[in-house]
């Protein structure tokens, strides 16, 4: 796990050093083990490691002879592909100089044998061109811009901002959509001039410009694959303990994050399946609050496999103190308010652990979410699953068109004419809520923290298994993910798979009223907020009740501390009240 970037020229003349030294310190915080650094005929990269595997050999670049690669992530599948590759002669005991092989063997089609998370940038000297390559669920992420310099690349965006080479300019459309979706879909970015290199998408660059795309996709799109109930649950088994067991591999310490649920609660069991020392786990929890508490069940379950328990109760304290700081790390901006505990609890596990498993993509794969009941109603009783905006009705935005709608509409209308309602509704969370939401959040907030987030049931063969299930298997009657608590009720009972769902939710709009009349005057007067709200309305937002005010609240806070940290780039200094009280 590391950052990485670079710079192709756009004449071929040597990468101006400043910027490869800006790009550097700006992603030092995704690996202070070392840094790396490579130029030539016109191209530089460089890489910040957090060294997981192969720790004291495994330094990048990675060089072949013919082709120089910078990656981060992890290529689970290694060891097999090492065998495959028996011809070839390794420098390093590094997972990621397998794709190095692999392309000067298969060239472009190197990523199809690769399980794993992923960015990578391959310098091919033969055909002077470079490739950028993304996983196929963009656990890892990727980010460019065109300029007149060249085409300049890196983990996050902020990196290329740091160069000088773009500016810190906000993209006004995807400020609004951020607003009401709590985060930004597609290509482009909430920053004017930087994209995303999408899910599984490879670019082929020559002379700084994009000259070809490729894409692999995550999904499978043959439909549903006949399977009873009692396969479907051994093939299950064997299929989540393959995942957990490569995801494992590690030379460094690891642990996971423990909710209680269903997800968290099928990665325990398998964890304490496959190690022989008790399995390090985290939960956090909200005391005096009135949302519901996680932990004790958590604890139960901990307990059930002799895990080795950790619990952290966030405070209001907590979340004044350091929100400023939260936001700071998410500069691609997720107003997702379960950054809190994932960010705390990876500022707990850091100095216990260097790597954790955790359960995303487990409701998308599995059919968790209660949405995913209306896909499978019949015509008569189907609802139209269009999402609403988060201030919708609220009259607080200044522009209450639907061009927020544009990026997730192009998403949802893409033709799936194999697949069911459920699955098509399924395929679209996973390219939007999924990687824009979930996976940005789980990285920045880890590696923020030094940390390396795996999440095992995004793995290629877990995906397409459940993907393709019938939607028998997914959903009966109320109850969501059935498959996955049939197995848990076969193998690890005491999760009580079947009980009622609490939902997990973070008190944020509690805490937000008990000083709305303060924090709605400060948000208010910030020009960001006035840019894009009725000042007046705004204010009285954050004294409003209710779950949709108090939301649209927290939305509002968030975008405020983040706008003033990453477009006026200004220090975060102190808690929500300091900063945001501090004279622009």
């Amino acid at each position: 796990m590391c950052g990485i970037a670079g710079i192709i020229t756009a004449n071929g003349t040597k990468p101006d050093e400043r910027v490869l030294d800006a790009l550097s310190k700006a992603l030092v915080h995704r690996g202070g083990d070392g840094v790396g650094r490579y130029v030539s005929n016109g191209v530089g990269f460089i890489q910040t490691r957090l060294a997981i595997i192969d720790v004291e050999g495994g330094k990048q670049p990675f060089f072949d002879g013919e082709n120089v690669l910078v990656a981060n992530g992890e290529i689970y599948n290694y060891l097999e592909l090492k065998k495959e590759l028996a011809d070839v002669s390794f420098s390093t005991h590094s997972d990621c100089e397998i794709p190095l092989h692999l392309y000067r063997k298969q060239g472009l089609e190197f990523i199809e044998k690769l399980r794993g998370m992923y960015a990578i940038a391959i310098h091919d000297h033969e055909s002077s061109r470079v490739i950028l390559s993304r996983d196929s669920f963009g656990i890892k992420p990727l980010y460019y811009a065109e300029t007149s310099k060249g085409l300049v690349f890196a983990s996050e965006a902020q990196a290329i901002i740091a160069t000088g080479l773009v500016s810190a300019e906000l993209n006004k459309s995807s400020a609004f959509e951020l607003l009401q979706l709590q985060f930004t879909t597609g290509r482009q970015t909430i920053y004017k001039g930087i994209k995303r290199v999408l899910l599984g998408e490879t670019l082929i660059i020559e002379n700084g410009k994009i000259t070809e795309t490729r894409l692999r996709k995550a999904l499978p799109e043959t439909g549903v694959v006949k399977i009873g109930e009692e396969e479907a649950l051994d093939r299950l088994n064997d299929i989540l303990e393959n995942s957990v067991e490569l995801h494992q591999r590690s030379d460094v310490p690891f642990g996971m994050f423990l909710s209680g649920g269903v997800d968290s609660s099928v990665i325990l069991a398998l964890m304490e399946r496959l190690n022989s020392n008790p399995v390090m786990a985290f939960t956090a929890g909200f005391s005096g609050t009135k949302v519901h508490d996680e932990r004790e069940h958590a604890k139960k379950i901990a307990k059930a496999v002799n895990a080795e328990h950790i619990e952290l109760d966030i405070t209001e304290k907590d979340f004044w103190k350091h929100l400023p700081e939260i936001a700071g790390a998410m500069e691609d901006p997720v107003a997702d308010y379960a950054i809190l505990p994932t960010y705390l609890l990876a500022k707990l596990a850091k100095p216990y652990v260097k790597v954790i498993l955790s359960g995303e993509g487990g409701d998308e794969l599995f059919a968790g979410y209660g949405r995913y009941r209306s896909a499978i109603r019949t015509r008569f009783f189907a609802k139209k699953m269009r999402r609403k905006g988060a201030f919708h009705g609220l009259g607080i935005l200044r522009d209450e068109s639907s061009g927020w709608r544009d990026g997730f509409a192009e998403i949802e209308n893409i033709k799936r004419p194999n697949l069911t309602k459920l699955q098509a509704v399924q395929a679209i969370d996973s390219t939007d809520w999924l990687s824009n939401d979930l996976l940005i959040k789980l990285d920045r907030c880890l590696m923020a923290n030094g940390i390396e987030g795996r999440v095992p049931f995004l793995d290629m063969e877990v995906a397409n298994f459940a993907f393709n299930l019938p939607d028998n298997l997914k959903i009966k009657g109320k109850t969501g993910k059935w498959l996955m608590r049939k197995w848990l009720e076969k193998h690890f009972p005491v999760s009580k798979p079947f009980a009622p769902k609490k939902g997990f939710t973070v008190p944020v709009a509690e805490w937000i009223s008990e000083r709305g009349s303060e924090l709605g005057h400060l948000v208010a007067i910030q020009p960001c907020i006035i840019e894009l709200c009725k000042p007046e309305e705004t204010a009285a937002l954050f004294s409003s009740s209710g779950k949709k005010a108090g939301f649209a609240a927290w939305s509002l806070l968030f975008y405020a501390l983040w706008h003033r940290k990453h477009i006026l780039r200004l220090k975060s200094e102190g808690d929500v009240f300091d900063v945001l009280s501090e004279r622009l």
